[in-house]
């Protein structure tokens, strides 16, 4: 994928070229009947190890089919991204689902939520335990919003979290599922690594304590601590492996959802931008045809992304004239440098972006019409795993954004993306 924008710096607009160099158009690729749709999924911005780079790409590309699978069957956008949201839960390979990272009590308690441009009605779920994947409950609970008010005129939950939101769940027909059954020997080994490391860390700073108590001489010269870094903290951007996906069907309509496991060993009860509104993904159809429909799914240190509901802001930024440029300003200007992250030196984030609408496909027919797709990703991550595919293509395409060489992450960011049009004759 040729690097569109790799600094800050760059105030020219560029257009989002493919790996060749030109714009993605899907109405020269295999149809499929009057299929229609695109989408767009990633496995999370932290670092993505060349050794296991073959594995996320993997997913990626399924989770890719699994969306477009639903589209050729006549599925709306909504069913699409649930779709792909199942099958990179259910990947080892991820924080989500299965192979969640554990909390401090050795449990897994992961965050969900997702969301329907076309009703604008939005689900979610954090903290939530026992439960294999954690979107078919948000999913469940934005349709159960959709039937109206429950018994005694009471409003449905949106949002649930905890032992209500898994019972809940198994209420509704969703089946449970042990931390035992989820847990991976990768997920396991990590937790058991971490939790000595936080052992020791503790050791140390009992010691100071008690040097600073006039005691020293008790325990010997103190071992430093800033070497003691738990995997998957924030400052380490290593295990931050959100994952999400935006889709748009044949009818214009799209949909967002994002799921994570959490930070490593964080405190039980702790819910991050996965389960909150406007922070972990938006979609929004549009209301006037001089704006677009846009959708947004985030990832990267939950609290940061909490603080400022960077999905809401990038799908805001999304109606400027040029989304290279305006996507650029928003991960620069609503991000990094955020007045509500201004004690913060090392912001982590990255999210995938969607805009589109219908355009003439062929000034020659008024009745040829098409979608035009403009999908862009950025990071302030070492690294983001992204994968992208047409109902109309064979195939889907994978990539790992990684920021330019010399890029400190938390300070720089990378930007990236394609342009596809999706055509389609009328009855």
């Amino acid at each position: 994928m040729e690097n569109l924008e790799n600094s800050t710096d760059c105030k020219e607009t560029v257009s989002p070229l493919n790996n060749s160099g030109s714009i993605l158009n899907s109405t020269d690729s295999r149809r499929d009947g009057k299929a229609m749709g695109f989408v767009l999924v990633h496995a999370g911005a932290g670092y993505h190890s060349e050794s296991k780079a073959k594995e996320y790409k993997h997913v990626c590309k399924r989770a890719c089919q699994r969306a477009v699978d639903r589209l050729r069957a006549g599925g709306m956008a909504l069913e699409a991204v649930t779709a792909a949201l199942i099958e990179l839960e259910d990947s080892p390979f991820t924080n989500a689902g299965t192979g969640s990272n554990l909390n401090l009590s050795g449990e897994i308690e992961c965050d969900a939520s997702i969301m329907d441009g076309k009703s604008l009605n939005y689900g979610a779920v954090g903290a939530l335990s026992g439960i294999k994947n954690p979107v078919l409950v948000a999913r469940r609970l934005l349709s159960e919003t959709q039937k109206g008010k429950l018994s005694a005129g009471r409003i449905p939950p949106c949002f649930l979290v905890g032992r209500g939101a898994e019972q809940w769940a198994i209420s509704h027909g969703i089946p449970a599922c042990t931390t035992e059954k989820m847990t991976t020997k990768f997920s396991l080994s990590a937790y058991k690594r971490n939790k000595r490391k936080m052992e020791l860390a503790e050791l140390v700073e009992t010691k100071r304590r008690r040097q600073s108590s006039g005691h020293e001489n008790d325990f010997g010269c103190l071992e430093p601590v800033g070497d003691i870094m738990v995997e998957g903290e924030v400052n380490n951007s290593a295990c931050l492996d959100t994952v999400g996906a935006v889709v748009v069907d044949g009818e214009g309509n799209v949909a967002a959802a994002v799921s994570s496991g959490g930070l490593a060993m964080k405190h039980p009860g702790r819910v991050g931008q996965a389960a909150h509104f406007g922070c972990g993904c938006w979609a929004e159809n549009a209301r006037d045809v001089s704006l677009y429909s846009t959708a947004v799914s985030t990832s990267g240190s939950g609290e940061h992304l909490i603080r400022t509901m960077l999905a809401r802001e990038c799908s805001t930024a999304m109606q400027a004239e040029t989304a290279h440029q305006a996507l650029l300003e928003a991960m620069q200007n609503k991000f990094i440098s955020s007045p509500f992250l201004a004690g913060e030196d090392c912001v982590l984030g990255g999210v995938i972006v969607l805009r589109c609408c219908t355009c003439e496909e062929d000034q020659r027919s008024e009745d040829m019409q098409a979608l035009l797709v403009e999908f862009l990703w950025s990071h302030t991550t070492e690294s983001m795993c992204v994968g992208y595919m047409s109902a109309q293509d064979s195939k889907a395409r994978t990539h790992i954004s990684r920021l330019p060489p010399g890029a400190v992450a938390g300070q720089s960011l990378a930007i990236e993306g394609g342009v596809c049009r999706l055509g389609a004759a009328s009855d």
